[in-house]
């Protein structure tokens, strides 16, 4: 298909509505996945490799402003701590 700049490709949709994505795009892109998210938002159809989001970097990021770790084991006692601390921050 006609290329129209070099992140840009004019391409066309099969009876079956599907298109190809160039090998460059998905060797760079996709990697060892095969699968995308195909997002439609007003009149814009965007196609997003799906990626596995590593979560690990939003451990240990919390602070509830109060000391958490004597009651890690106990999650009553812990959700009650910062119910507690909540409800100061309110009425202050």
């Amino acid at each position: 298909m006609a290329s129209l700049g070099t992140n840009i490709e004019l391409k066309k949709v099969d009876a079956q509505g599907r298109i190809v994505l160039p090998l460059e795009w998905r060797d760079a892109e996709l990697k060892d996945n095969q699968e995308v998210l195909v997002i439609r938002e007003n009149d814009v159809l965007r196609i997003v490799p799906k990626r596995r989001i590593d979560l690990t970097q939003f451990f240990d990021t919390l602070d509830f402003g109060i000391d958490l770790d004597e009651d890690a084991d106990d999650w009553k006692s812990m959700e009650k701590k910062i119910l507690m601390k909540k409800l100061q921050d309110e009425k202050k």
